[in-house]
């Protein structure tokens, strides 16, 4: 029996389970580190985007004080704290790194004279994944019908 089993096995491929190995593992570390990437930059998006959202909500409630379509100084930094920080008075910490009220923008959409809507979006801030990297521009995007009070001269 033992000389049978030596004739089937030839000594030449004692390597190729290495060689195998090796060769799998590539690929394997390969597709995981692919999905890491992946995963990571859908989670920073959808951190984003739910601040975001937040942002636009937070300004479709907050008293308007600007009589022209570009919001005052007060307005546009709370509703940009509110996305970077999660407060309308700021903060130290953003929700992604990197991110800066520089990264947000805020435009009210006004119809005859009167603000209807808020819309905010992220603009310039790039996800930085390791090997992979994400530029958002113009997204996420959000927009609320505007429901707080319009009070330009107060």
């Amino acid at each position: 029996m033992y000389n049978l089993m030596k004739k089937l096995i030839p000594r030449g491929n004692k390597g190729n389970t290495i060689l195998e190995f090796a060769l799998g593992s590539v690929v394997m570390v390969a597709a995981f580190l692919g999905a890491f990437q992946y995963g990571y930059i859908f989670y920073r998006y959808n951190t984003i985007e739910n601040a975001v959202n937040a942002g636009s909500r937070y300004a479709a409630m907050r008293p308007y004080d600007s009589t022209t379509s570009t919001p005052s100084t007060g307005f546009s930094t709370a509703v940009k704290n509110m996305v970077v920080y999660g407060n309308p008075a700021g903060g130290t910490t953003p929700i992604a790194p990197g991110l800066s009220t520089a990264n947000v923008a805020v435009t009210p959409v006004f119809t005859s004279g009167v603000p209807t809507s808020m819309k905010v979006y992220i603009t310039g801030y790039t996800i930085d994944a390791g090997y992979a990297s994400q530029k958002l521009t113009g997204k996420p995007v959000a927009t609320y019908g505007y429901i707080g009070i319009y009070s330009p001269y107060y």
